[in-house]
């Protein structure tokens, strides 16, 4: 049953993630007022009005620096989380929001768009952190039978995170020339709730038990999650996984690559993470404002905001759809529906000056890829990565993986406006190209988590492993869907 400290707990960790996805849309709707600041204060320090490229190339460095502190922050991942445990390294990286978003509130009375970029990266760097050890987190503490459905969590918090942002972003609210130091500063309540609620949540139990070998903590840990006195099936649940984690050697992110064992689930890892970036969301985001216009939407702001709320709507639907159906299915339901509406959007697009109806195919299709996004490669990349690995090389597994997504966020939000200059519609055409390769990548490689044991999932890649390097045969028969896998994995606990 769920208590109050499960929820409390689970309720607290998202918070990270809720933080994270205001940051991701609160700069945009000041743009123009955080570029006017920037221009007063180059004035007022220089007596000349600052050159158009110097304040093209101070904006992007706003908006870029945001993904190397994610960056940089997500490739210490496993370091952190082993060295502080989840639970502390979640409150003391809250230290880097309350710093980030006082510094960008702060920027504007200051004349310092020093201290805004500087904010930028170290709210990055927050976010991080925060995109792995929500995850990690929550899939320790989730029972088998509800970790797809609380790790979809991840992504609702995300996606509510920039629709918040996208509506107090408005200019009636607290986009204006005023108040956007306001908007940005806003980010440090999440942080304040988060510090104030973590003391009253558990240590992960898996991780006080397999790790710090702290086998007593971690059954009051289990109690207090689980409200019931005899814990004793999952923790012999915990004892298995730790037994066979420690006939394994310490694992690097180096071993990660080197090892028969773990490379496979790591290439996996990294191609979800890169279907998740390359899939052309944030591509979508960019054009749609352009294209509502088009239509000729009065308020092509509200439109946008309304993609933000489908953008929420269809997270929900995943969320009770994904111990129904599975996690591959639903991934594979995702990249085949916005590959179509990438190809629909492409033809719509090419054909908009002539056929002036098409715009509205082109909201529709918008749509439709906000929808299906976020049914699977919006929020299952996230939380997939802690179901492939076993609590020895997750740390790891979730740093690589976390520096994978971050690094192509990166690369989109620098090279997508070139590409679209070069290609002009067609560039839609690229994202329907990557979006073809992941879905058939996910057919072929990626299997089905769905109500197994941490210890089980493994156990399918050690299976796999062994059967390449016995018998190539062997190999090719492994690589078959999710049900094959199924019996190989009963096989193997057998």
């Amino acid at each position: 049953r769920l208590t109050g400290t499960f929820v409390l707990s689970v309720f607290t960790a998202v918070l990270g993630s809720l933080e994270f996805g205001y940051n991701i849309g609160v700069i945009n709707a000041p743009q123009k007022m955080i570029e006017q600041d920037y221009n007063a204060t180059w004035l007022q320090r220089y007596g000349e009005p600052i050159p158009s490229g110097t304040l093209t190339s101070l904006w992007s460095l706003s908006v870029a620096i945001f993904s190397i502190g994610g960056m940089l922050s997500a490739f210490c991942l496993g370091f952190v989380s082993e060295w502080l445990g989840r639970r502390k390294a979640m409150l003391i990286n809250n230290l880097f929001a309350f710093i980030g978003g006082s510094l960008m509130a702060l920027s504007k009375l200051c004349r310092s768009f020093e201290m805004m970029i500087l904010g930028r990266f170290i709210i990055g760097a927050y976010c991080g952190l925060a995109s792995g050890l929500t995850p990690m987190y929550v899939g320790e503490i989730a029972p088998t039978s509800l970790r797809g459905a609380l790790g979809t969590l991840h992504q609702l918090a995300i996606v509510t995170g920039i629709l918040i942002a996208q509506i107090l972003g408005l200019e009636v609210l607290l986009g204006s020339q005023e108040l956007w130091p306001v908007l940005l500063g806003l980010t440090v309540v999440p942080t304040v709730l988060q510090m104030s609620f973590l003391p009253f949540c558990p240590e992960s139990p898996r991780f006080l038990y397999i790790v710090r070998c702290q086998e007593h903590q971690a059954k009051r840990g289990l109690r207090r999650l689980t409200g019931r006195q005899e814990v004793g099936d999952m923790l012999a649940e915990m004892k298995e996984e730790k037994r066979k984690m420690e006939m394994e050697r310490k694992v690097s992110i180096l071993e990660l690559f080197r090892s028969p064992l773990y490379r496979q689930p790591i290439i996996i890892s990294i191609l979800l993470q890169l279907s998740q970036q390359l899939s052309g969301i944030n591509a979508i985001f960019y054009y749609s404002t352009s294209i509502f216009i088009k239509a000729g939407v009065q308020s092509p702001v509200y439109a946008t905001i309304g993609a933000g709320v489908i953008n929420c709507a269809f997270t929900v639907v995943s969320l009770f759809l994904i111990e129904r159906m599975g996690r591959r299915t639903l991934h594979m339901l995702g990249l085949g529906g916005m590959c179509i509406c990438a190809v629909i959007m492409t033809m719509a697009l090419a054909l908009l000056d002539s056929v002036p109806w098409m715009s509205y195919i082109c909201m529709l299709s918008i749509f439709g890829f906000v929808a299906f996004f976020e049914v699977g490669p919006g929020p299952i990349p996230w939380f997939f990565v802690a179901e492939l690995f076993s609590q020895g090389p997750r740390p790891a597994a979730m740093a690589v993986a976390g520096f994978s997504n971050w690094t192509a966020n990166f690369i989109i939000g620098m090279g997508f406006q070139y590409v679209a200059d070069l290609c002009g519609p067609y560039v839609f055409l690229i994202f329907a190209v990557l979006l073809l390769f992941f879905l058939i990548f996910t057919f072929f490689r990626v299997p089905e988590t769905r109500g197994k044991t941490f210890d089980q999932i493994a156990a399918n890649f050690n299976e796999r492993s062994v059967g390449g390097m016995m018998d190539m045969d062997m190999d090719m028969d492994l690589d078959k869907p999710s049900t094959e896998l199924d019996y190989l994995g009963e096989e193997s606990i057998n």
